[in-house]
C-alpha cells in the first residue's frame, strides 16, 4: 500500500507545479495569466449621496489584500499588467423589516460600487461593472454594527470583483 501512495504522491506533485506556473489553476480558483505580474489599484473615490468617512479608504485597502493574499501579483502604482479603479457609487441605510410601532426590526446596509479593471495582457478579460452588496442588520441601532457590517460588504464586494478579474465568473 505505501508503493501506491508513494508513486500517486510522486504523479499528483508535479502536475500541481506545473498547473500552478503555468497560470493554468490556482487553489484561489484564479486563472491568472502567467504574463501577469503586476496590478495596481487607483483609489476608489466615494461619490454616494450618503458619504461615509473613511469608507473610500477601507474600500481600496480591502481590494488591495484581497489580490495579496489570493494570487501572486505584485501591487504598484504605474504601468502594471492590470488596473483597477472606479468609485463608489452608493451606501445606503434603509429599514428591511417594520413592526406594527413603525420601528425597524432590521436594517440593511448596501454599497455599490462601479469598477473598471483594465488587463493589459489580455484584453478580452477587461470590464467596467457595478457590483452591488448588503448586509441585513437586527434591530434599530445601526450605528453600534455599522463598521463590522462594512468591513463584511468591503469582503463580500473584492471577492466578486477579484472572481469577475481572475476567475472569470
Amino acid at each position: 500500500m505505501n508503493v501506491l501512495l508513494k508513486r500517486t504522491f510522486l504523479f499528483f506533485i508535479p502536475l500541481l507545479f506545473l498547473f500552478q506556473s503555468c497560470g493554468i489553476y490556482s487553489f484561489t480558483g484564479a486563472s491568472i495569466p502567467a504574463d501577469m505580474k503586476t496590478v495596481s489599484v487607483q483609489f476608489f473615490e466615494n461619490s454616494a449621496p450618503l458619504v461615509v468617512p473613511g469608507l473610500s479608504q477601507q474600500f481600496t485597502e480591502a481590494l488591495k489584500e484581497r489580490i495579496r493574499n489570493q494570487s501572486s501579483l505584485s501591487i504598484t502604482r504605474d504601468n502594471a499588467d492590470g488596473n483597477f479603479e472606479g468609485r463608489i457609487t452608493d451606501y445606503s441605510i434603509r429599514p428591511v423589516a417594520v413592526t406594527g410601532n413603525e420601528i425597524a426590526e432590521a436594517t440593511r446596509i448596501s454599497i455599490t460600487v462601479q469598477v473598471k479593471f483594465v488587463n493589459a495582457v489580455d484584453n478580452e478579460y477587461s470590464f467596467e461593472q457595478s457590483f452591488t452588496r448588503f448586509k441585513e442588520l437586527p434591530g434599530s441601532n445601526v450605528q453600534a454594527q455599522e463598521q463590522s457590517a462594512i468591513r463584511e460588504i468591503n469582503q463580500l464586494l473584492t471577492e466578486d470583483i477579484f472572481n469577475r478579474a481572475f476567475a472569470n465568473w
